[in-house]
């Protein structure tokens, strides 16, 4: 008995030692989730960080003096840049660069200034010799002075040319003969200076001229150009881009040795409150895109 109890015994042992190596049930691996990584659920959103290129630019208002002749074209490409510059504004004074030049001088707000002739310029900026800034002025931001373009100083006339005038060179001949009126720009618009080189190249008095009635006079470009396009007179002097804007005929054009190159320079205003904003401008202004712009009109880009 003692023997058949020790034999139950031993049985009982082994079955429990056998049921103690059984492995425990697992559940079925996410195939997603790494091997030893705990698969964690939430709902908490996921911070990110905000990419700094889309945050809105800060609106920019920049206010441009640019001589008269560059009304059309200057006006086109103003459109352009803040057509891809949304954030920019361009608000766009034209006049003669000597009534622009004098308005600057009496704290007309102004980021950038263009002018028609180095001597507006020069007469703003203290880096330019003391007699052409006798006052000592100093409202260009220095740096940022650049020549920008070339014109040509055109003799233009009206639809027909009525009085066949042919040239510069004919119309000395014509005007010391009568019969003809010219109309030019007044003694401080860049296109008056130039049209004055031209009569002294001739070897015409322009007072005397003036005085008999054979000349009258435009307080810009564009008015002398509407005299000219109206027939109002027999001929202008004019830029030659304003002829080609106002399709109007020119017989000449005259070179350096009458009057001069005509140079248009151009810079940021010393006390403008964008200066960054104007010059990422006037780059504007120098690319490949500008210059097209400026050619098709007839102006030859230097800056």
């Amino acid at each position: 008995m003692k023997k058949w109890t020790a034999i139950i015994l031993a049985l009982l042992l082994v079955l429990a030692a056998i049921a103690g190596c059984q492995p425990e049930e697992t559940k079925p691996t996410d195939p997603a989730v790494p091997t030893g990584t705990e698969s964690v659920q939430t709902n908490a959103p996921v911070e990110t960080t905000p990419d700094e290129t889309d945050a809105p630019k800060e609106s920019v208002e920049l206010v441009v003096f640019a001589a008269a002749s560059m009304t059309e074209t200057l006006t086109e490409l103003a459109n352009n840049y803040m057509s891809e510059n949304e954030n920019v504004k361009i608000i766009m004074t034209f006049d003669s660069s000597g009534t622009l030049k004098k308005q600057i001088e009496e704290g007309a707000i102004c980021d950038i200034f263009l002018s028609a002739a180095q001597k507006q310029m020069d007469a703003l900026d203290s880096a330019a010799p003391a007699e052409k800034n006798p006052d000592g002025l100093d409202f260009v931001l220095q740096g940022s002075r650049f020549n920008i373009l070339e014109n040509k100083v055109a003799l233009a006339v009206p639809d027909g040319n009525p009085k066949e005038i042919k040239s510069y060179e004919d119309l000395k001949d014509k005007l010391i003969a009568g019969g003809i009126l010219l109309c030019m720009g007044n003694a401080d618009v860049p296109v008056g200076q130039y049209t004055s080189k031209i009569l002294k190249y001739f070897e015409l008095d322009e007072e005397a001229l003036a005085r008999d009635g054979k000349i009258t006079y435009a307080s810009n470009v564009k008015e002398v150009t509407s005299q000219v396009k109206e027939g109002a007179v027999d001929c202008g002097i004019i830029y030659q881009t304003d002829a080609k804007s106002a399709e109007l005929d020119v017989v000449d054009t005259a070179t350096a040795e009458m009057c001069g190159q005509v140079i248009y320079p151009v810079a940021v205003m010393k006390e403008s409150k964008n200066q960054e904003a104007a010059k990422a401008f006037l780059e504007f202004l120098k690319s490949d895109a500008a210059d097209a712009v400026f050619e098709a009109v007839g102006f030859t880009p230097i800056g």
